[in-house]
């Protein structure tokens, strides 16, 4: 009997450890991480690859672990969270804690090994999102603004991973994917609406599901893609596109744009959710698109 239990204990403690620490999340945010490498490396070094990736997840792992921690009660409002391990009661605060805490003394540690600028930045992320961002969201819509700057530091962490150097390069990775989370996020604050709202989550802009929320989709919308082409200009140090590439990223752009001007015409649940799978197709493709103009440039 003790051996069923246990052989059912094991299954239950890999997705609670999967979800306190949103492991889908973490490895896309490590995606960017490390496509940020690959664009500031001259020679790539697949030790340090595999720290900035390992740094990179403790990274994540632990700001998302800590955020569950502060959201526990609000997490059991709302449909969406109410599952995760802390509300339902398969994991105590003190055991996420721990892992909170091992995950960021880890993460720091590994990413010192690669320099000193990168460790940095990923202390800095871990704070603003757990002080900063995470008490904001009950509070303010400014939060969004808030959450966009740890969310847009992996993409140039890989950058400034591969050089040791913060300049225009990874400043302009930042501000790409710093734009492109608020029409991401207001799409996802949109057809979470009801759900955010047991909560006291505040989302969206305007705190409503209406045209001026819409209408600043669509302007972020725009600001992002006309930020993902400047490297085409020469405007950005080593980061450079072709003129091929620029053309894919502004027509993946033109796609986002289109389903972002849906929302403001359709105004719908299903427009705000198609809105966000395709930002999240289109902030992978021109990464992609960015990584295999530089090595076929």
């Amino acid at each position: 009997m003790s051996n069923s239990k246990s052989s059912l204990a094991t299954p239950s403690l890999i997705s609670d450890f999967k979800e306190i620490t949103k492991m889908r999340l973490s490895i896309s945010v490590v995606f960017s991480s490390l496509i940020g490498y690959l664009l500031g490396v001259e020679t790539i070094d697949y030790v340090t690859l595999l720290l900035l990736a390992l740094g990179g997840y403790f990274m994540v792992g632990a700001s998302n672990g800590f955020n569950q921690i502060i959201e526990k009660d609000l997490d059991a409002l709302m449909d969406r969270t109410k599952n995760r391990p802390i509300p339902a009661g398969r994991m105590s605060v003190n055991t996420a804690f721990i892992i909170s805490s091992i995950f960021t003394i880890l993460g720091i540690a590994i990413l010192y090994t690669i320099n000193k600028q990168t460790a940095m930045f990923g202390a800095i992320s871990i704070f603003i999102y757990t002080c900063v961002y995470t008490p904001l969201k009950t509070k303010t819509p400014i939060s969004v603004f808030v959450g966009a700057i740890p969310g847009a530091i992996p993409f140039m962490l890989g950058w400034v991973a591969a050089t040791d150097n913060f300049g225009i390069e990874p400043g302009t990775l930042f501000a790409l994917q710093f734009f492109w989370q608020f029409p991401h996020f207001w799409a996802i604050g949109w057809f979470l609406f009801e759900d955010y709202k047991k909560g006291g989550f505040f989302m969206l802009p305007t705190g409503k599901q209406d045209k001026g929320t819409a209408v600043q989709v669509i302007m972020y919308t725009i600001w992002t893609i006309l930020i993902s082409i400047i490297p085409v200009f020469g405007f950005t140090g080593k980061l450079q596109l072709s003129i091929v590439a620029a053309i894919l990223v502004f027509l993946s752009g033109l796609w986002m744009l289109y389903y972002a001007i849906g929302l403001f015409k359709k105004m719908t649940v299903k427009a705000a959710r198609q809105l966000m799978l395709v930002s999240v197709s289109y902030i992978t493709l021109i990464q992609i698109i960015y990584v295999v103009d530089k090595f076929i440039r």
